[in-house]
C-alpha cells in the first residue's frame, strides 16, 4: 500500500483535514494544475463557478474522462476533495499527488461505508467534496442515471450542492491520450440546488437524486467552434 508522501498530511486521517489545503505541497500542485489545465489544455467557462467563499460543499459534475478533475479545480478557488475509484487513487507514480490533495478513495466492488464516512468527515470540517454520480465515465453525451450515494451524503450532512457540466475533445479518447493530448473543454455552472431534506426515506433519495441529475442536466454548454 502506498503511503502519503513526506511532510503531506494523509487526507483519511480526520484529524489533518483542516491543514491539507493550506500546505505548501498542496498549494504548489494547485498551481502547475492550473498551467496544466488552462494553458496546455484550451478550457472556456461559461458561466463562473458559483462555490461558496467558505462552508460545506457538493460539487456534482457529469464525468467525460480522467481529465476532468484537473480542468474543474483549475477553475475553483477553492480545493476540492474527489471521491475516486481506490485502483486510480492506489496508482503508482500518482497516488502521492491524490493522497496530497485529500482524494477520498471508494471501492467499486459495492457499497464503500468507509469513503462514505470520510467524506462526511469532510463535509462537517467545511471542505468540498467532489462527485461524479454516475459512477464512471459516460460513453456519450446523453447522462447516465445519477447513484443515489450523492443525495444521502446532501441530505445527511447538510451540505449545499452545486451543478457543474463539462464536456470538449477530451470524451472519448483513451485516459492517456486526453491528459497528455491538448484538449478543448467548456465548462459551465449552476447555482445550488434546492430539494427536501426531510428524510432520507428512498422516495426522498430518489427525489433528490433526480433533482440533482436535472440540475446538471440544464447547464447549457456553448458548443465549441
Amino acid at each position: 500500500m502506498n503511503k502519503p508522501a513526506q511532510g503531506v498530511s494523509d487526507p483519511l486521517d480526520p484529524s489533518n483535514f483542516t491543514r491539507t489545503e493550506s500546505h505548501p505541497t498542496v498549494c504548489a500542485l494547485r498551481a502547475l494544475n492550473v498551467l496544466y489545465a488552462r494553458v496546455w489544455h484550451r478550457l472556456d467557462v461559461t458561466s463562473p463557478c458559483s462555490l461558496p467563499r467558505s462552508g460545506a460543499a457538493i460539487l456534482v459534475c457529469n464525468h467525460t474522462s480522467g481529465l476532468d478533475p484537473s480542468l474543474l479545480q483549475s477553475v475553483c478557488p477553492r480545493l476540492i476533495r474527489w471521491m475516486m475509484a481506490k485502483e486510480f487513487y492506489d496508482a503508482r507514480g500518482a497516488g502521492w499527488i491524490y493522497r496530497a490533495i485529500g482524494a477520498i478513495p471508494v471501492a467499486r466492488s459495492g457499497r464503500d461505508m468507509a469513503a462514505t464516512r470520510v467524506a462526511m468527515r469532510a463535509l462537517s470540517n467545511g471542505h468540498v467534496l467532489g462527485v461524479f454520480p454516475e459512477g464512471r465515465i459516460a460513453p456519450s453525451h446523453d447522462l447516465m442515471p445519477f447513484q443515489a450515494g450523492v443525495a444521502l451524503l446532501a441530505i445527511k450532512s447538510g451540505a449545499a450542492v452545486y451543478p457543474v457540466r463539462l464536456d470538449g475533445t477530451q470524451r472519448g479518447p483513451s485516459m492517456r491520450r486526453a491528459l497528455i493530448g491538448r484538449q478543448r473543454a467548456v465548462i459551465g455552472f449552476g447555482p445550488e440546488i434546492q430539494f427536501d431534506r426531510a428524510s432520507t426515506t428512498r422516495d426522498n433519495l430518489d427525489r433528490t437524486t433526480q433533482a440533482i441529475q436535472q440540475a446538471v442536466e440544464q447547464i447549457i454548454l456553448r458548443r465549441q467552434e
